[in-house]
Protein backbone atom coordinates (compact mmCIF):
# COMPACT_ATOMS: atom_id res chain seq x y z
CA UNK A 1 0.00 0.00 0.00
CA UNK A 2 2.69 2.99 0.74
CA UNK A 3 5.10 1.75 -2.26
CA UNK A 4 1.32 2.70 -4.49
CA UNK A 5 1.31 5.78 -2.69
CA UNK A 6 4.69 6.48 -2.87
CA UNK A 7 4.82 5.88 -6.62
CA UNK A 8 1.89 8.95 -6.86
CA UNK A 9 4.10 10.83 -5.10
CA UNK A 10 7.20 9.93 -7.13
CA UNK A 11 4.89 10.70 -10.64
CA UNK A 12 3.07 14.33 -9.05
CA UNK A 13 6.82 15.54 -8.12
CA UNK A 14 7.99 14.83 -11.29
CA UNK A 15 5.22 15.82 -13.96
CA UNK A 16 3.12 18.17 -12.01
CA UNK A 17 3.84 21.06 -13.67
CA UNK A 18 3.28 19.70 -16.71
CA UNK A 19 0.29 18.30 -15.83
CA UNK A 20 -1.20 21.49 -14.28
CA UNK A 21 0.55 23.69 -17.27
CA UNK A 22 -1.35 21.33 -19.69
CA UNK A 23 -4.48 21.89 -18.40
CA UNK A 24 -4.10 25.53 -18.03
CA UNK A 25 -3.59 25.54 -21.93
CA UNK A 26 -6.80 23.15 -22.17
CA UNK A 27 -9.12 25.32 -19.77
CA UNK A 28 -7.30 28.74 -19.89
CA UNK A 29 -7.82 29.31 -16.50
CA UNK A 30 -4.78 28.69 -14.27
CA UNK A 31 -6.77 28.42 -10.98
CA UNK A 32 -8.58 26.02 -12.19
CA UNK A 33 -6.15 23.84 -13.62
CA UNK A 34 -4.12 23.71 -10.35
CA UNK A 35 -7.61 22.31 -8.39
CA UNK A 36 -7.81 20.04 -11.05
CA UNK A 37 -4.87 18.69 -10.93
CA UNK A 38 -5.49 18.38 -7.10
CA UNK A 39 -8.42 16.63 -7.49
CA UNK A 40 -6.34 14.12 -9.93
CA UNK A 41 -4.09 13.49 -7.49
CA UNK A 42 -6.37 13.10 -4.63
CA UNK A 43 -7.90 10.53 -6.83
CA UNK A 44 -4.93 8.40 -7.86
CA UNK A 45 -4.18 8.31 -3.92
CA UNK A 46 -7.38 6.42 -3.78
CA UNK A 47 -7.09 4.39 -6.67
CA UNK A 48 -3.63 3.55 -7.45
CA UNK A 49 -3.46 1.54 -3.84
CA UNK A 50 -6.73 -0.47 -4.89
CA UNK A 51 -6.63 -0.75 -8.88
CA UNK A 52 -2.33 -0.82 -9.37
CA UNK A 53 -0.67 1.84 -10.63
CA UNK A 54 -1.78 2.82 -14.52
CA UNK A 55 0.70 2.18 -17.52
CA UNK A 56 1.01 6.08 -18.29
CA UNK A 57 0.43 7.55 -14.72
CA UNK A 58 0.84 11.13 -16.02
CA UNK A 59 -1.24 10.17 -18.98
CA UNK A 60 -3.90 8.79 -16.21
CA UNK A 61 -3.88 12.27 -14.38
CA UNK A 62 -4.09 14.20 -16.97
CA UNK A 63 -7.23 12.59 -18.12
CA UNK A 64 -9.05 12.72 -14.87
CA UNK A 65 -7.70 16.55 -14.57
CA UNK A 66 -9.67 16.39 -18.23
CA UNK A 67 -12.95 15.06 -17.12
CA UNK A 68 -13.20 16.96 -14.39
CA UNK A 69 -12.33 20.29 -16.29
CA UNK A 70 -15.37 18.84 -18.35
CA UNK A 71 -17.65 18.38 -15.23
CA UNK A 72 -16.88 21.81 -14.14
CA UNK A 73 -17.70 23.17 -17.34
CA UNK A 74 -20.80 21.28 -17.47
CA UNK A 75 -22.07 22.86 -13.97
CA UNK A 76 -21.31 25.86 -15.39
CA UNK A 77 -23.27 26.01 -18.52
CA UNK A 78 -24.83 22.90 -19.14
CA UNK A 79 -24.68 21.75 -23.07
CA UNK A 80 -22.73 25.18 -23.37
CA UNK A 81 -20.37 25.52 -26.41
CA UNK A 82 -17.22 25.44 -24.68
CA UNK A 83 -18.24 21.95 -23.31
CA UNK A 84 -19.13 20.34 -26.15
CA UNK A 85 -16.24 21.59 -27.39
CA UNK A 86 -14.37 19.68 -24.44
CA UNK A 87 -16.01 17.05 -24.55
CA UNK A 88 -15.23 16.20 -28.11
CA UNK A 89 -11.66 17.02 -27.51
CA UNK A 90 -11.90 14.48 -24.55
CA UNK A 91 -13.67 11.82 -26.18
CA UNK A 92 -10.64 12.24 -29.49
CA UNK A 93 -7.77 12.47 -26.47
CA UNK A 94 -5.54 9.08 -26.40
CA UNK A 95 -3.55 8.51 -22.81
CA UNK A 96 -0.50 7.60 -24.84
CA UNK A 97 -0.01 11.79 -26.00
CA UNK A 98 -1.87 13.28 -22.92
CA UNK A 99 -0.42 16.55 -24.13
CA UNK A 100 1.20 18.45 -27.37
CA UNK A 101 5.06 16.97 -27.31
CA UNK A 102 5.60 20.57 -29.08
CA UNK A 103 4.07 23.02 -25.82
CA UNK A 104 5.49 21.30 -22.93
CA UNK A 105 8.07 23.40 -22.23
CA UNK A 106 6.83 26.63 -22.85
CA UNK A 107 3.59 25.36 -21.14
CA UNK A 108 6.52 24.82 -17.34
CA UNK A 109 7.78 28.00 -18.46
CA UNK A 110 4.32 30.18 -18.80
CA UNK A 111 3.74 28.19 -15.24
CA UNK A 112 6.48 29.40 -13.66
CA UNK A 113 5.56 32.91 -15.01
CA UNK A 114 2.53 33.22 -13.87
CA UNK A 115 3.11 31.70 -10.73
CA UNK A 116 5.77 34.79 -9.91
CA UNK A 117 3.36 37.14 -11.30
CA UNK A 118 4.16 40.67 -10.13
CA UNK A 119 0.80 40.67 -9.14
CA UNK A 120 1.49 38.67 -5.87
CA UNK A 121 3.79 39.08 -2.78
CA UNK A 122 7.01 37.52 -2.17
CA UNK A 123 5.54 34.59 -0.03
CA UNK A 124 2.71 34.48 -2.25
CA UNK A 125 5.81 33.21 -5.54
CA UNK A 126 7.22 31.17 -3.43
CA UNK A 127 4.52 29.38 -2.10
CA UNK A 128 2.24 29.11 -5.88
CA UNK A 129 6.03 28.32 -7.04
CA UNK A 130 6.48 25.17 -5.20
CA UNK A 131 2.97 24.29 -5.26
CA UNK A 132 2.25 23.98 -8.68
CA UNK A 133 5.75 24.13 -10.41
CA UNK A 134 7.57 22.26 -7.67
CA UNK A 135 5.14 19.54 -6.94
CA UNK A 136 5.18 20.40 -2.61
CA UNK A 137 2.12 19.83 -1.02
CA UNK A 138 1.18 22.61 1.26
CA UNK A 139 2.49 20.24 4.55
CA UNK A 140 6.05 20.17 2.54
CA UNK A 141 5.85 24.19 2.16
CA UNK A 142 4.48 24.60 5.57
CA UNK A 143 7.41 22.55 7.29
CA UNK A 144 10.35 24.07 4.76
CA UNK A 145 9.07 27.49 5.94
CA UNK A 146 8.01 26.66 9.56
CA UNK A 147 4.78 28.69 8.79
CA UNK A 148 1.11 26.93 10.02
CA UNK A 149 -0.38 24.76 7.33
CA UNK A 150 -3.66 27.13 6.72
CA UNK A 151 -0.74 30.26 6.29
CA UNK A 152 0.29 28.22 2.97
CA UNK A 153 -3.09 27.20 2.33
CA UNK A 154 -4.07 30.73 2.93
CA UNK A 155 -1.13 32.26 0.25
CA UNK A 156 -1.84 29.93 -2.48
CA UNK A 157 -5.50 30.47 -2.03
CA UNK A 158 -5.24 34.33 -2.24
CA UNK A 159 -2.41 33.99 -4.69
CA UNK A 160 -5.11 32.09 -7.22
CA UNK A 161 -8.10 34.70 -6.63
CA UNK A 162 -5.70 37.35 -7.33
CA UNK A 163 -4.52 35.78 -10.45
CA UNK A 164 -7.99 34.86 -11.47
CA UNK A 165 -9.39 38.93 -10.63
CA UNK A 166 -6.92 39.93 -12.59
CA UNK A 167 -8.12 37.65 -15.09
CA UNK A 168 -4.53 37.07 -16.03
CA UNK A 169 -3.89 34.51 -19.38
CA UNK A 170 -1.70 31.76 -18.89
CA UNK A 171 0.56 32.42 -21.72
CA UNK A 172 4.48 33.60 -22.10
CA UNK A 173 4.18 36.94 -21.18
CA UNK A 174 4.86 39.54 -23.78
CA UNK A 175 8.99 40.00 -25.14
CA UNK A 176 8.40 43.69 -22.90
CA UNK A 177 7.92 42.43 -20.29
CA UNK A 178 9.85 38.67 -20.07
CA UNK A 179 12.90 39.73 -18.62
CA UNK A 180 11.37 41.68 -15.56
CA UNK A 181 8.97 39.10 -15.27
CA UNK A 182 12.26 36.48 -15.58
CA UNK A 183 14.27 38.04 -13.28
CA UNK A 184 11.15 37.87 -10.07
CA UNK A 185 11.44 34.06 -11.47
CA UNK A 186 15.27 33.70 -10.36
CA UNK A 187 14.46 35.82 -7.24
CA UNK A 188 11.65 33.31 -5.79
CA UNK A 189 14.00 30.28 -6.93
CA UNK A 190 17.32 32.20 -5.16
CA UNK A 191 15.03 33.01 -2.08
CA UNK A 192 13.98 29.16 -2.10
CA UNK A 193 17.36 27.94 -2.26
CA UNK A 194 18.69 30.72 0.58
CA UNK A 195 16.14 29.45 3.20
CA UNK A 196 17.25 25.84 2.43
CA UNK A 197 21.27 26.57 2.48
CA UNK A 198 21.19 28.92 5.55
CA UNK A 199 17.88 28.00 7.33
CA UNK A 200 16.74 31.64 9.00
CA UNK A 201 15.26 29.96 12.05
CA UNK A 202 14.84 26.27 13.67
CA UNK A 203 17.73 23.76 14.84
CA UNK A 204 18.83 22.84 11.41
CA UNK A 205 21.66 24.79 9.55
CA UNK A 206 20.67 23.47 6.02
CA UNK A 207 17.46 21.96 4.42
CA UNK A 208 18.54 19.70 1.97
CA UNK A 209 14.74 19.04 0.29
CA UNK A 210 14.17 23.00 0.08
CA UNK A 211 17.82 23.38 -1.69
CA UNK A 212 17.65 20.72 -3.71
CA UNK A 213 14.03 21.88 -4.59
CA UNK A 214 15.77 24.91 -5.86
CA UNK A 215 18.19 23.22 -7.82
CA UNK A 216 16.00 21.55 -9.18
CA UNK A 217 14.08 24.40 -10.58
CA UNK A 218 17.20 26.45 -11.62
CA UNK A 219 17.89 23.34 -14.32
CA UNK A 220 14.39 22.98 -15.57
CA UNK A 221 14.38 26.70 -16.15
CA UNK A 222 18.04 26.66 -18.31
CA UNK A 223 16.59 24.08 -20.19
CA UNK A 224 14.06 26.00 -20.91
CA UNK A 225 15.75 29.53 -21.80
CA UNK A 226 18.92 27.95 -22.58
CA UNK A 227 19.96 31.86 -23.83
CA UNK A 228 19.69 33.47 -20.87
CA UNK A 229 22.87 34.25 -18.77
CA UNK A 230 21.30 35.02 -15.65
CA UNK A 231 19.56 31.78 -15.33
CA UNK A 232 23.00 29.69 -16.06
CA UNK A 233 24.74 31.95 -13.72
CA UNK A 234 21.89 31.16 -10.94
CA UNK A 235 22.25 27.08 -11.75
CA UNK A 236 26.16 27.82 -11.34
CA UNK A 237 26.04 30.14 -8.05
CA UNK A 238 22.92 26.62 -6.86
CA UNK A 239 25.66 24.19 -7.75
CA UNK A 240 29.01 25.42 -6.47
CA UNK A 241 27.36 26.72 -3.08
CA UNK A 242 25.53 22.83 -2.68
CA UNK A 243 28.78 21.60 -3.32
CA UNK A 244 30.03 22.51 0.13
CA UNK A 245 26.82 21.00 1.81
CA UNK A 246 28.85 17.51 2.42
CA UNK A 247 31.16 19.55 5.07
CA UNK A 248 29.98 22.40 6.34
CA UNK A 249 27.86 20.84 9.08
CA UNK A 250 29.31 17.79 11.53
CA UNK A 251 27.67 14.31 12.39
CA UNK A 252 25.62 15.92 14.88
CA UNK A 253 24.46 18.74 12.96
CA UNK A 254 26.72 21.63 14.17
CA UNK A 255 27.74 23.97 11.86
CA UNK A 256 31.57 23.89 10.09
CA UNK A 257 33.00 26.79 9.30
CA UNK A 258 34.56 27.30 5.82
CA UNK A 259 38.43 27.47 7.69
CA UNK A 260 37.22 23.99 9.42
CA UNK A 261 35.66 22.24 6.48
CA UNK A 262 37.15 19.01 5.03
CA UNK A 263 37.32 20.16 1.22
CA UNK A 264 37.46 16.21 -0.05
CA UNK A 265 33.95 15.95 1.04
CA UNK A 266 32.96 18.38 -1.27
CA UNK A 267 30.64 17.05 -3.79
CA UNK A 268 33.15 17.64 -6.93
CA UNK A 269 30.61 17.01 -9.40
CA UNK A 270 28.71 19.40 -8.73
CA UNK A 271 31.70 21.60 -8.17
CA UNK A 272 31.94 20.70 -12.11
CA UNK A 273 28.64 21.11 -13.19
CA UNK A 274 28.79 24.77 -11.37
CA UNK A 275 31.58 25.67 -13.27
CA UNK A 276 30.25 24.53 -16.67
CA UNK A 277 26.83 26.76 -16.06
CA UNK A 278 29.02 29.60 -15.28
CA UNK A 279 31.17 28.71 -18.41
CA UNK A 280 27.66 28.89 -19.98
CA UNK A 281 26.75 32.61 -18.56
CA UNK A 282 29.70 33.85 -19.55
CA UNK A 283 29.27 32.63 -23.24
CA UNK A 284 25.79 33.84 -23.64
CA UNK A 285 25.90 37.05 -22.33
CA UNK A 286 27.94 40.47 -22.41
CA UNK A 287 29.53 39.96 -18.92
CA UNK A 288 28.61 38.26 -15.98
CA UNK A 289 25.00 39.62 -13.94
CA UNK A 290 24.15 39.74 -10.08
CA UNK A 291 23.96 36.16 -10.14
CA UNK A 292 27.07 34.95 -12.17
CA UNK A 293 28.91 37.26 -10.27
CA UNK A 294 28.31 35.17 -7.09
CA UNK A 295 29.16 31.93 -8.79
CA UNK A 296 32.25 33.39 -9.85
CA UNK A 297 33.11 34.29 -6.21
CA UNK A 298 31.91 30.73 -5.20
CA UNK A 299 33.90 29.68 -7.68
CA UNK A 300 36.95 31.34 -6.19
CA UNK A 301 36.74 29.31 -2.87
CA UNK A 302 35.38 26.13 -5.19
CA UNK A 303 38.86 26.04 -6.59
CA UNK A 304 41.17 26.89 -3.46
CA UNK A 305 42.46 24.41 -1.74
CA UNK A 306 42.06 26.00 1.45
CA UNK A 307 41.09 29.16 3.26
CA UNK A 308 44.72 30.82 3.14
CA UNK A 309 45.34 30.03 -0.56
CA UNK A 310 41.95 31.82 -2.29
CA UNK A 311 42.32 34.72 -4.26
CA UNK A 312 41.12 37.01 -1.91
CA UNK A 313 41.98 39.74 -4.02
CA UNK A 314 39.99 38.88 -6.96
CA UNK A 315 36.99 38.11 -4.74
CA UNK A 316 36.90 41.67 -3.33
CA UNK A 317 37.05 43.30 -6.96
CA UNK A 318 34.01 40.65 -7.69
CA UNK A 319 32.07 41.92 -4.76
CA UNK A 320 32.85 45.62 -5.81
CA UNK A 321 31.73 44.64 -9.56
CA UNK A 322 28.19 42.82 -7.68
CA UNK A 323 28.06 45.90 -5.37
CA UNK A 324 27.52 48.11 -8.87
CA UNK A 325 25.19 46.35 -10.92
CA UNK A 326 23.29 44.66 -7.74
CA UNK A 327 23.97 47.23 -4.50
CA UNK A 328 23.17 45.59 -1.38
CA UNK A 329 24.19 46.10 2.55
CA UNK A 330 24.87 42.14 2.69
CA UNK A 331 26.80 42.42 -0.27
CA UNK A 332 28.62 45.50 1.27
CA UNK A 333 29.17 43.35 4.32
CA UNK A 334 30.53 40.14 2.23
CA UNK A 335 32.89 42.81 0.72
CA UNK A 336 34.37 43.84 3.95
CA UNK A 337 34.90 39.93 5.08
CA UNK A 338 36.89 39.86 2.03
CA UNK A 339 38.70 42.72 2.69
CA UNK A 340 39.42 41.50 5.86
CA UNK A 341 40.59 38.13 4.13
CA UNK A 342 42.89 39.81 1.55
CA UNK A 343 44.43 42.59 3.47
CA UNK A 344 43.42 42.88 7.23
CA UNK A 345 41.08 43.24 9.78
CA UNK A 346 42.13 46.69 10.55
CA UNK A 347 41.50 47.84 6.63
CA UNK A 348 37.83 46.09 6.77
CA UNK A 349 36.70 47.46 10.06
CA UNK A 350 36.09 50.92 8.94
CA UNK A 351 33.76 49.34 5.83
CA UNK A 352 31.80 48.01 8.59
CA UNK A 353 31.16 50.78 10.95
CA UNK A 354 30.22 52.38 7.57
CA UNK A 355 27.24 49.89 8.03
CA UNK A 356 26.73 50.28 11.38
CA UNK A 357 26.38 53.89 11.02
CA UNK A 358 23.91 53.09 7.97
CA UNK A 359 21.12 51.20 9.95
CA UNK A 360 19.96 49.14 7.06
CA UNK A 361 21.40 45.75 9.18
CA UNK A 362 20.20 46.83 12.46
CA UNK A 363 17.96 43.78 12.92
CA UNK A 364 20.43 41.24 11.14
CA UNK A 365 22.81 39.28 13.79
CA UNK A 366 25.73 39.22 10.29
CA UNK A 367 26.48 42.90 11.05
CA UNK A 368 27.49 42.18 15.09
CA UNK A 369 29.25 38.61 13.95
CA UNK A 370 31.75 40.07 11.42
CA UNK A 371 32.28 43.05 13.58
CA UNK A 372 33.05 40.70 16.42
CA UNK A 373 34.90 38.49 14.42
CA UNK A 374 36.96 41.88 13.18
CA UNK A 375 37.16 42.83 16.69
CA UNK A 376 38.78 39.59 18.12
CA UNK A 377 41.28 39.39 15.24
CA UNK A 378 42.28 43.15 16.31
CA UNK A 379 42.94 41.72 20.05
CA UNK A 380 39.60 43.96 21.22
CA UNK A 381 37.88 41.17 23.29
CA UNK A 382 35.57 43.46 25.44
CA UNK A 383 34.49 45.22 22.24
CA UNK A 384 34.04 41.80 20.56
CA UNK A 385 32.16 40.15 23.30
CA UNK A 386 29.21 42.79 23.43
CA UNK A 387 29.00 42.27 19.22
CA UNK A 388 29.17 38.69 19.66
CA UNK A 389 26.18 38.93 22.44
CA UNK A 390 24.21 41.16 20.61
CA UNK A 391 24.95 38.63 17.31
CA UNK A 392 23.70 35.99 19.28
CA UNK A 393 20.37 37.94 20.84
CA UNK A 394 19.28 38.31 17.11
CA UNK A 395 20.22 35.20 15.49
CA UNK A 396 17.04 32.74 14.90
CA UNK A 397 18.92 29.89 13.77
CA UNK A 398 20.12 27.17 16.80
CA UNK A 399 22.77 26.23 15.25
CA UNK A 400 23.99 29.42 14.14
CA UNK A 401 23.57 30.56 17.65
CA UNK A 402 25.73 27.66 18.66
CA UNK A 403 28.66 28.85 16.23
CA UNK A 404 28.11 32.38 17.77
CA UNK A 405 27.96 31.24 21.38
CA UNK A 406 31.56 29.43 20.61
CA UNK A 407 33.48 32.33 19.67
CA UNK A 408 32.26 33.70 22.77
CA UNK A 409 33.18 31.27 25.28
CA UNK A 410 36.56 31.16 23.19
CA UNK A 411 37.35 34.95 24.06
Amino acid sequence: MNAKRDAVAAVWRIESARIVGALARYTGDFALAEDLAQEALAEALVSWPRDGVPRNPAGWLLTVGRRRAIDAFRRRAALGERYATLAHEHSEASDDMPWDPDQIDDDVLALMFIACHPLLSGDARVALTLRVVGGLTSDEIARAFLVPTATVQARITRAKKTLGAARVPFAMPPAQDRAERLGSVLSVVYVIFTEGSTASSGDALIRLDLASEAQRLARVLARLVPDEPEVHGLLALLELTAARFPARTGPDGEPVLLEHQDRRRWDHAAIRRGRAALTRAAQVGRGLGAYGLQAAIAECHAVADSVDTTNWARVVVLYEALGRIAPSPVVDLNRAVAVSMADGPAAALPLVDELVAGGTLAHSHLLPSVRGELLSRLRRPDEARAELEHAIRLCGNERERMVLEGKLNSL
